[in-house]
């Protein structure tokens, strides 16, 4: 579809875009899994080159190669001072509206109403976003890395390097080797855990151990009690830490069984808005076990990004590998598709 695009507003940016990552959150907003305004444009992992600013933006210039984050950083609210800025309020005020950080649209379709997607919408040759959305990439870091960097990376090595705690040395489980697992899993490469990847398709699980997993589990042939006999023995007893990077009740209540006493599950997968996990009441008490929620991967963006890109540039994180396929933005339908099919890999559509 052609559509309006209104030129950027005070404190926004306009953005070319180079690459968007196929995430597979857009399919719960496409099944309705998660309800949000419509008609929307959808797509919120990307990057591209800034080619106009409105008045009084200073955080990016026109020629700056940057990321879109959809967790917009105020820094005035209570969360972002309180050094919680993942959770600033107007990231829900983006998701709700379908707008910008003033809750309005700069898109329009036939004249009418069409809203953004988590203040991004960059399944598009251009997005007008706030400059709050958007993180100055180092020079030297390929379109598709930085677009999916934005998301699935910063989401799942934050949620080992910013909650997991001390694990060097120490088995680090990681259910589901998407795009969001397997950055949890060269997370975990990173600070030196010992990573243990479960998935049910044999070409996500090679692709795991290409990335440095010490061991992974085929769990396409096994019942869920037989996957945590089969953790627990790799691990001697079960894992310190594991990552639920699904958002499937029976994939969170697997990464708590597979802990050892005194272990922490991180979820970070989302689910339906209804989805609901039973957790045993006198396993979470007599063993001292941890589960927490880590939204994106309770990360500070504008500090956090150019770090990992940082590593990415060092060689200390090798995001190249975990590109999958690319698509032009006619073949998005295609994209998703495929990932609905397994496809391993984090799919890059190439608007430009």
């Amino acid at each position: 579809e052609d559509v309006e695009l209104e030129a950027p507003h005070a404190g926004e940016v306009l953005v070319r875009v180079e690459a968007a990552g196929v995430c597979h959150t857009e399919l719960h907003y496409m099944d309705g899994a998660i309800p949000c305004p419509l008609p929307i444009v959808l797509g919120h992992e990307g990057s591209g080159v800034v080619e106009e600013v409105g008045d009084g933006v200073d955080a990016v210039a026109v020629g700056d190669w940057v990321a879109f984050t959809w967790r917009p950083r105020c820094g005035h609210c209570e969360y972002c001072v309180t050094g919680r800025p993942v959770m600033c309020v107007y990231g829900r005020v983006q998701a709700r509206s379908g707008g910008l950080m003033d809750g309005t649209s700069r898109l329009r379709l036939d004249g009418g109403p069409l809203h953004h997607f988590l203040g991004v919408s960059c399944f598009a040759e251009r997005a007008v976003v706030s400059q709050r959305a958007v993180v100055k990439v180092p020079e030297g870091v390929p379109p598709a890395v930085a677009a999916v960097t934005g998301c699935a990376v910063i989401t799942g090595v934050g949620a080992v390097v910013n909650v997991a705690g001390q694990v060097a040395g120490k088995p680090l489980v990681v259910v589901g080797a998407g795009g969001v697992g397997l950055s949890a899993l060269m997370g975990a490469v990173l600070v030196g855990a010992v990573p243990i990847v479960v998935d049910v398709a044999a070409d996500k699980l090679e692709l795991a151990r290409r990335l440095g997993a010490a061991d992974t589990v085929d769990a396409s042939e096994l019942a869920p009690d037989e996957v945590v006999a089969a953790v627990q023995e790799l691990t001697g007893g079960g894992s310190e830490v594991a990552v639920d990077a699904v958002g499937l009740p029976q994939t969170l209540r697997q990464a708590f069984a597979v802990l050892r006493p005194g272990g922490t599950a991180i979820a970070v997968g989302l689910g339906s808005v209804d989805a609901t996990a039973a957790v045993p009441i006198n396993e979470l008490v007599q063993q001292q076990k941890r589960l927490v929620g880590s939204l994106y991967g309770s990360a500070n963006p504008p500090v956090d990004l150019p770090r990992i890109l940082g590593l990415y540039l060092a060689g200390r994180l090798p995001l190249d590998v975990l590109l999958g396929d690319r698509y032009p933005l006619d073949g998005v339908d295609d994209a998703y598709r495929a990932l609905r099919a397994g496809s391993p890999g984090r799919a890059v559509v190439l608007p430009a």
